[in-house]
């Protein structure tokens, strides 16, 4: 590559859930953009993140983990966003956990576009022990004609240079497409968003209905403070219950870790507001779906 030429293009990040992608694109733009938890199906949207260097901007998009098992109208839009993805972008990355190769694995093998260039990446070799590692990567290259297996922890940056330049060597020569210091083509609506709906995995954990979603009603911009209203959407009046918390001691505490992470994102002061409101069956209907910003 000669030292004027510049590259710009898309990778797609795909994967089963939790294999860890959100950690993966947080670390390769080197800021917290997409919300991450243990919980699988933590992404429904797909997010793009933007890496600008000295020679290339990278637009990487983390996409929802393809769901195989659940068949609803939300599962749907999801894997219809993940296809329609990949049929955008200029590499795609396929995320698999150190030591795991499964079918759902290989399901999205299928699903990648005939001439593609696809990677693969095994997250979490920092959680697997080295003598397992090498014939698992061994093994796992011989699933597909991968153009590099590239072996990473997310969580701890480790093998995130040599991503970059495998993917860069991959990007089209063009000038860039998004303005230098751009990390996202998300809105701080959306990010605001996202946030929320983080805090509510880290404070509720297995209790979070699959169903809750969070709907931005008022995002204003004053000076240097942003107002936000914003509702959490449950599927029960019971979810209601346990989202609130005794005495509201559960909300407060979500809106409260949200609004800390929305000021250090957006580098201002945050007034925000959210509240609870039942909204029953809305992963089953396409159109409730689409109106909550899916797909």
């Amino acid at each position: 590559m000669s030292a004027d030429t510049f590259r710009c293009g898309a990778v797609a990040l795909i994967g089963r859930p939790n294999v860890g992608k959100s950690t993966l694109l947080n670390a390769l733009v080197g800021q917290k953009l997409s919300i991450t938890s243990r919980k699988p199906q933590t992404t429904r949207h797909s997010l793009r993140g933007v890496l600008t260097t000295e020679t290339a901007q990278f637009v990487i998009v983390d996409t929802p983990g393809f769901q195989t098992r659940h068949r609803g109208a939300l599962n749907r839009v999801m894997n219809r966003s993940v296809r329609g993805t990949l049929e955008a972008v200029d590499i795609a990355a396929l995320v698999v956990e150190a030591g795991r190769f499964g079918a759902q694995d290989r399901a999205l093998l299928k699903l990648t576009p005939k001439g593609l260039p696809l990677a693969l990446i095994v997250n979490k070799i920092d959680l697997t022990e080295p003598a397992a590692l090498l014939p698992f990567l061994q093994k796992a290259s011989q699933e597909a004609k991968f153009v590099e297996v590239i072996p990473v922890s997310a969580r701890r940056r480790k093998g995130i240079e040599e991503l970059l330049r495998v993917i860069e060597s991959r990007l089209p020569e063009q000038e860039a497409i998004h303005p230098k210091h751009d990390l996202t083509d998300r809105s701080e609506r959306f990010l605001a968003a996202e946030l929320i709906r983080e805090k509510l995995f880290r404070f509720l954990g297995e209790e979070l209905p699959y169903s809750a979603a969070v709907e931005i009603e008022k995002f204003e911009e004053q000076g240097a403070l942003r107002r936000i209203h914003a509702c959490v959407l449950v599927g029960k009046e019971g979810h209601k219950a346990i989202v609130i918390g005794s005495g509201g001691a559960t909300l407060k505490k979500i809106a409260t870790a949200a609004r800390l992470d929305m000021e250090k994102l957006f580098g201002d002061k945050v007034y925000l507001e959210v509240w609870v409101k039942v909204r029953g069956g809305w992963t089953e209907d396409e159109a409730a779906v689409r109106r909550l910003g899916y797909g």
